[in-house]
């Protein structure tokens, strides 16, 4: 993600804030230019920086302290792109519940940051009938709590907002021996399910394709998911996919490997952003000295990514244990894993 400041004070903020600490002015992030625009905190609108007299508000959320994204006063809705997607929330007069749909909010707007920057709609129309990306955010009943299962279906993205508990996603992540669990990687991982739908289906090329690299997107997956259960993951996964979840389908493969592409490119931007090189203090290591100076969304070359990318994800590992936390990304990019990513950047891109 790129770096944010008040335009006020030009003071350093983060893509979520609300106020300004220096200045303390409201902030609002303002999607279609990519920028958080501040303005006076006893007024309720800012003038857009694109249209003269077009005046802009927070999105209805706001006043949930969920959303800091701003609409135009002439749009006709009080929601923001981000959270018009929903279909379900949770009900807010649960303390509990709001908490957790405010953490969910805060993932999924980053989601819809990213899918902005790769230009990629939420709006389709396939073989004439409407594909929309929505979200079910439901909390489950405490007499059934396993009878809310996250996932994707025709569009609609169904979310367990006990996920949103650190101790409970914690606690499946052991229970499911995952290296890696978080509300952002939820949402890339159930996206890339989605995009399949409109990028992959209906266009017989990239099919073809698909099928060279992920597998037989015809095989049952019911079975494929009791089998997955039942023996768990071929003992030399990690030769030609990114996690023992992706062996189970050609489904999960792609959606395991979609998230990872959104992992990646948002941290090349922040890199990118920060102007972040590396130039370690070991002699022969030529692979590990890089300068982080493109704009992977403006970057053609997905060789050159990767390039850059696992020096990254060595450095920012080696940062996480020096404080004494787990691997941030521990995850081996395989040759064959590579090939994918790439497959997926090039559906992207073109």
């Amino acid at each position: 993600m790129k770096l944010f400041q008040c335009t006020n004070c030009k003071n350093p903020v983060y893509f979520e804030n609300t106020t300004c600490e220096k200045c303390g002015n409201n902030l609002g992030y303002f999607n279609t230019i990519e920028e958080i625009l501040s303005f006076p905190a006893a007024s309720k609108t800012v003038y857009s920086p694109l249209q003269q007299g077009s005046a802009l508000t927070y999105c209805a959320n706001h006043k949930h302290n969920a959303c800091n994204w701003l609409v135009s006063t002439e749009s006709g809705t009080s929601f923001c792109e981000a959270c018009s997607s929903n279909r379900t929330i949770p009900d807010l007069n649960d303390a509990e519940n709001k908490l957790d749909w405010q953490k969910i909010e805060t993932a999924k707007h980053r989601l819809f940051y990213s899918l902005h920057k790769l230009k990629l709609p939420t709006k389709f129309n396939i073989n004439d009938q409407p594909l929309n990306l929505r979200f079910d955010f439901l909390a489950p009943d405490p007499n059934n709590p396993s009878a809310i299962k996250t996932g994707h279906a025709n569009g609609l993205i169904t979310l367990n907002i006990q996920e949103a508990n650190a101790a409970h996603r914690e606690y499946i992540k052991e229970q499911l021996s995952e290296r890696y669990r978080t509300l952002l990687g939820h949402f890339r991982h159930e996206v890339g399910h989605f995009y399949w739908e409109v990028l992959i289906q209906p266009n017989p090329k990239n099919l073809d394709e698909f099928r060279a690299l992920f597998g037989d997107d015809t095989q049952d997956y019911a079975a494929a998911l009791q089998a997955h259960y039942k023996n768990g993951a071929p003992v030399n996964w990690r030769e030609n996919y990114i996690s023992s979840y992706a062996t189970m389908h050609a489904w999960e493969d792609w959606a395991e490997t979609w998230a990872h592409y959104l992992h990646l490119m948002d941290m090349l931007e922040t890199s990118y952003s920060f102007g972040l090189s590396l130039d370690p203090e070991i002699s022969k290591v030529l692979n590990l000295e890089v300068a982080c100076d493109f704009d992977p969304y403006e970057e053609k070359d997905f060789q050159n990514i990767i390039k850059h990318y696992l020096p990254l994800t060595y450095a920012l590992n080696s940062l996480n244990r020096s404080v004494g936390h787990q691997d941030a990304y521990p995850f081996v990019l395989s040759p064959p894993v590579i090939k994918k990513l790439t497959f997926i950047h090039k559906v992207v891109q073109f």
